[in-house]
């Protein structure tokens, strides 16, 4: 048991450079204590003492702000940064080494008994805000952006932005450090109306050059404008 707790505040000091001590996480980390309710309230809840389970999960969102149902699972060295707004669904299962920031949802996506909340794999990071919705599978070492929607499996080592989700590859990344720089997130939405307007720029000098070869000036007044148009067509 002390084991796990040193393990724990061992990943909390790695994923967090505002963690000075180790009294200071046990003093004022929601994410930890929320954690340390969670295993209280998934041991009841497997041993068939659901209500008393569920009350203390209540206990748990009531101080902390997070909100994990008694049947979800977690792995080892699992660390929830700031955490206001977390929910965590019943069937989801978050591996081990998982970094979690405020506002995060795994969500359900289906009323029916069953595997219905998403399984994030070892070593996912998932950014402020972002919702993970179904059963669905986020591969390890990957990382959702800030806000995205993801509806669909993420395979491993990858990075997933926007609404919805958009899956980038990544290749050639080391594990040995948490990689925390959310700024360098590619954007392929950006990225697509940035070919948009190069291609719209080199449209319009083709433009300039056919009217200057054809030395048509633009009028002020429209009809000349179409005037010219007509012209150039005729030529």
């Amino acid at each position: 048991m002390f084991d796990n707790l040193r393990s724990e505040i061992k990943a909390i000091k790695e994923k967090d450079p505002a963690a000075r001590s180790t009294l200071e996480i046990f003093l004022c980390y929601p994410g930890f204590y929320a954690l340390l309710f969670h295993r209280v309230s998934h041991w009841l809840w497997n041993h068939s003492l659901k209500l008393l389970a569920r009350m203390n999960s209540n206990l748990a969102r009531f101080l902390t702000g997070i909100e994990i149902h008694p049947g979800a699972t977690f792995g080892k060295r699992v660390f929830i940064d700031h955490g206001m707004g977390v929910v965590v669904g019943e069937t989801a299962i978050v591996g081990d080494d998982v970094l979690i920031y405020q506002g995060v949802i795994l969500g359900g996506t289906s009323t029916e008994k069953t595997k219905r909340h998403p399984t994030v794999e070892r070593g996912v990071i998932i950014g402020a805000g972002a919702k993970v919705m179904g059963n669905i599978t986020i591969g390890e070492y990957s990382k959702i952006g800030t806000g995205a929607v993801v509806l669909k499996d993420v395979p491993p080592e990858s990075t997933c932005v926007g609404v919805p989700g958009r899956i980038v590859k990544r290749k050639g990344v080391s594990h040995k450090e948490v990689d925390l720089d959310h700024g360098k997130l590619p954007d392929p939405v950006a990225d697509a109306i940035r070919t948009l307007e190069e291609h719209l720029k080199e449209n319009d000098e083709r433009f300039k050059i056919l009217f200057e070869k054809h030395e048509i000036c633009f009028a002020d007044d429209i009809r000349d404008e179409q005037e010219d148009l007509e012209d150039l067509f005729k030529k």
